[in-house]
């Protein structure tokens, strides 16, 4: 059995389906504004779908950071945990909420879900073809890292502000670590 992952936060979505690429966005400017303290990894995980399983089967708690289809105007912010996550994935997610549901069910089937899952988002405006996000939903960018944040402190792992926001001096490690993208 592998080493387990006290923290998983995985961002999700497609960067090229305009909001749906704010969980992305979100992780990025996670990973570039804060060290994450040991135990807590932080990941890009675009549309990887069930190419993801081996890190989420070794989640002890996970955080899913994505467009969420909710009440509420474009920009809204969103949490699901609990027995909520199941539904959610199969009917809130964007169109590569197939992927995460069957993420999700194959760590199920396993018998190596994560003993919390929590998904964290936004409400898109659009996630029609584009690069760039809607004003109302790149605005809200700063509260989701911020919501990311104090579930990590909620969960006994704060994050500190890093020093240097410039990515020239992020670890390696960091780098190796970003996905799909």
């Amino acid at each position: 059995m592998s080493d387990r992952t006290p923290v998983l936060v995985l961002g999700l979505g497609n960067v090229v389906c305009t909001d749906d690429g704010a969980g992305i966005a979100a992780v990025h400017k996670l990973i570039r504004e804060y060290d994450l303290p040991e135990g807590v990894v932080a990941l890009d995980g675009g549309t990887l779908g069930l190419s993801l399983l081996p890190l989420v089967d070794s989640a002890d708690q996970l955080i899913l950071v994505d467009a969420i289809k909710g009440e509420g105007p474009p920009g809204t912010q969103v949490r699901i945990e609990g027995d909520e996550v199941a539904g959610a994935v199969y009917e809130r997610l964007s169109p590569h909420q197939i992927g995460v549901a069957d993420l999700l069910a194959g760590a199920s089937l396993l018998d190596r879900y994560p003993k919390r899952v929590v998904v964290i988002g936004v409400v898109p405006e659009s996630i029609e073809l584009g690069v760039e996000r809607t004003p109302a939903v790149q605005a809200s960018i700063p509260e989701l890292v911020e919501r990311v944040v104090q579930e990590l402190t909620e969960m006994g792992y704060p994050p500190a502000r890093s020093e240097s926001h410039d990515e020239s001096n992020r670890s390696a490690d960091h780098v190796a670590r970003t996905l799909g993208v």
